[in-house]
């Protein structure tokens, strides 16, 4: 088991990690995911002690590895690492990189170490590349032939650090496959990922790591389908989000419309689907809300899903309950209407923005309409 207490790391000009505490259990498969720069790599290495924790500590089966006179080369022999980079030796054959630590470090016979790694080999299906030199392989057969040299010294727990992300895409698959059958033999995983629907289908754990640690933790089905976070949210649905606050019926209106139009070209969001989040947010601020708020506390949020190729105009606002969608302007609701898939209006009893109105929108659109209350 792997138990970590108040980890920090620090950098001249960043803080990547600034309180991490976890336990991984044995077994364990977790794969790792964010935005770039939140701290997984990072995470990886203060680990295995390839960097030295700025504070916190780290226990490896009751053993403080972040300990001063802790025998860290020890720990390593049981804590496998795979690099993006593959790090195998260029002058040395794919077999000889293989045997080269479990003959220096565990003390194997040349026989013994030869054996093993022509068995690993073979499970990476690359025995017929022992004799080769990594300079003729290519990226996917390097990774795997990576993978089976961690494998030769037998560690109870494996750490892999984006393990495809340096591939050629047509290669991504074939060391996914070895890392997949490598989760059933019951070692302990750690997986820095871009790739969702790997880390869905292999853990049993998942990470997701913002904002200095790790911001949830949960199964693959919570964190994927019923994420408990708003980052992890617009995460795992690739939402691009642009928040807008209107404090005054004098608000810059033209220049919120500049920002929407710079929002959307940046995340290159279909010209007619940006017309109509553009009007969208006209008609329920601008004709709908403005006129009937004496204060006007309005906050729009715009999220647009790669993924989906949709995008969500969600207007709360503060005042009394009001539902533009019952007592509102008819042609303004019919413009909306036409151009939005749903329109739900909720009102809840907690915080100031207690009015909600949220619009669907697809560069085609619907007309259909929907009305709820949120308890």
């Amino acid at each position: 088991m792997i138990k970590i207490e108040h980890l920090k790391k620090e950098y001249p000009n960043v803080t990547p990690l600034k309180d991490v505490s976890v336990e991984i259990h044995d077994g364990d498969v977790i794969s790792v995911i964010g935005p770039s720069g939140t701290g997984k790599s990072t995470l990886l290495r203060c680990i295995n002690q390839l960097e030295k924790p700025t504070a916190g500590k780290i226990w490896v089966d009751g053993v403080e590895i972040t300990a001063p006179r802790c025998d860290i080369n020890k720990v390593r022999q049981k804590m496998g690492m795979v690099f993006q980079s593959f790090n195998l030796f260029g002058h040395k054959t794919v077999i000889e990189n293989i045997m080269m630590a479990p003959m220096d470090l565990l003390g194997k016979s040349k026989q013994e170490a030869y054996d093993e790694g022509m068995r690993l080999l073979r499970t990476v299906g690359l025995a017929e590349k022992a004799l080769n030199y990594p300079d003729e392989l290519s990226g996917g057969q390097k990774q795997r032939i990576a993978i089976a040299r961690t494998l030769a010294m037998d560690p109870d727990v494996i750490l892999l650090d984006e393990p495809t992300s340096a591939l050629d895409p047509t290669m991504v698959g074939e060391v996914q496959a070895v890392i997949r059958d490598l989760a059933k033999t019951g070692k302990t995983m750690m997986i820095v990922t871009h790739e969702m629907n790997f880390a869905r289908a292999i853990s049993n754990r998942v990470f997701y790591m913002d904002e200095g640690g790790i911001y949830e933790d949960g199964t693959p089905e919570q964190v994927f389908d019923h994420p408990l976070r708003e980052n992890t949210r617009r995460f795992v649905r690739r939402l691009k989000v642009l928040e807008l606050n209107i404090e005054s019926r004098d608000y810059d209106f033209l220049g919120m419309a500049g920002e929407i139009s710079q929002y959307c070209n940046k995340s290159q969001i279909p010209p007619k689907l940006e017309s109509r989040i553009q009007l969208a947010f006209e008609e329920i601020v601008q004709t709908l809300l403005i006129p009937v708020l004496e204060h006007p506390r309005i906050k729009a949020v715009i999220e647009y899903s790669e993924a989906e190729e949709c995008a969500s105009l969600t207007v709360r606002y503060g005042g009394p309950r009001f539902d533009p969608v019952q007592s509102g302007d008819e042609l303004a609701l019919a413009v909306l209407s036409g151009m939005t898939d749903r329109i739900v209006f909720a009102w809840t009893e907690n915080g100031e923005l207690k009015n909600e109105i949220k619009m669907y929108l697809t560069p085609e659109g619907s007309r259909k309409q929907e009305r709820g209350n949120k308890l």
